[in-house]
């Protein structure tokens, strides 16, 4: 029986390291023969409780149970559930633990999540709150570096845009602490750079880092490049973030500086911080490890309801 079970996922580090590889094995195993997972969770049910807007997140969840011989309900928007009408998280998560076994939530407030997964029997997994945590994304992140340079040690990662309000960004900076030998480029304007908590936690762990204004001078060193789009969702100001959306664009000629081995990822959506010239590059990676995040969701469905594999 998986250690897993009706455990839930609210920020990467709520898993250790051997319980993150538990997932990436099972997940190895479903990108080898995902028939064999075709009726796993056959008779089980998904809520989706999305309140705010999301494509790959949302939908890949789907997939991810439908692939699984499972069921989905939910919402796609807040508006159309009863938090229009004033009724609370708790509220709502009670009711939707009468009829799923397994609910994902993504909300703009910080530990809305956590406040569902206190008031519920069913496990609770964070798609994203606010500029917080997206853990789900990170264990995308880290499968994607995992099956694509063999390793999650020994590492060069630059991490380049948004470094302020990106979730995921926060997310992989704390998960890849717990590992050997990385090192970390952190690549923003002034305006947009990494939070002081997040420098702190990468002092705490030694880790080594630095902070630059421009990616061309990097690009050689790199082993993945991880980009990142300049949200407007979490700018107060327009003007700021017209003034800050076209900070670094990674483009074909760009491409030419880095490290023939270099990965490029991105979370997407992507907005122009990574022109379509740059797709056809066999390093550009990033609609791969869209994929890759279905299969780690199965991965982690399965273990969060504690399932049987034969």
């Amino acid at each position: 029986m998986s250690v897993l079970k009706g455990r839930s996922l609210l920020e990467p580090m709520d898993f250790s390291v051997a319980e993150l590889e538990s997932i990436f094995e099972l997940a190895d195993e479903i990108i080898a023969d995902p028939k064999a997972f075709a009726k796993v969770c056959d008779g089980d049910l998904l809520a989706t409780l999305f309140y705010e807007p999301s494509t790959r997140t949302r939908l890949s969840f789907e997939a991810a149970m439908l692939r699984l011989g499972g069921s989905v309900l939910g919402f796609s928007d807040a508006g159309s559930s009863s938090v229009s009408k004033g009724e609370s998280i708790a509220d709502t998560i009670k009711t939707i633990a009468c009829y799923a076994d397994i609910a994902v939530m993504r909300h703009p407030k910080e530990g809305a999540p956590r406040v569902a997964s206190y008031n519920s029997d069913i496990p609770v997994v964070n798609a994203g709150d606010g500029g917080h945590q997206h853990p789900t994304q990170t264990l995308t992140d880290l499968l994607t570096i995992r099956r694509e340079k063999g390793r999650l040690s020994n590492l060069k990662i630059g991490l380049c845009g948004d470094l302020k309000f990106g979730r995921t960004v926060h997310s992989l900076i704390n998960s890849m602490l717990r590992y050997d030998d990385i090192e970390f480029v952190l690549i923003a304007p002034e305006e947009l750079r990494v939070p002081e908590y997040v420098i702190g936690e990468i002092e705490k762990s030694g880790k080594k880092y630095r902070e630059v204004s421009t990616m061309e001078s990097v690009l050689p060193e790199l082993d993945i490049l991880y980009m990142t789009r300049v949200q407007r969702e979490r700018f107060f100001n327009e003007e700021d973030y017209v003034r800050l959306k076209d900070s670094y664009i990674l483009d074909s000629d760009k491409m030419k500086l880095a490290n023939e081995k270099m990965i490029v990822l991105h979370p997407l959506p992507r907005v122009n911080e990574i022109s379509t010239s740059v797709d056809s590059d066999p390093r550009a990676l990033y609609f791969k490890q869209a994929k890759y995040g279905m299969y780690v969701r199965m991965a982690l469905i399965v273990k969060l309801l504690g399932k049987e594999v034969s």
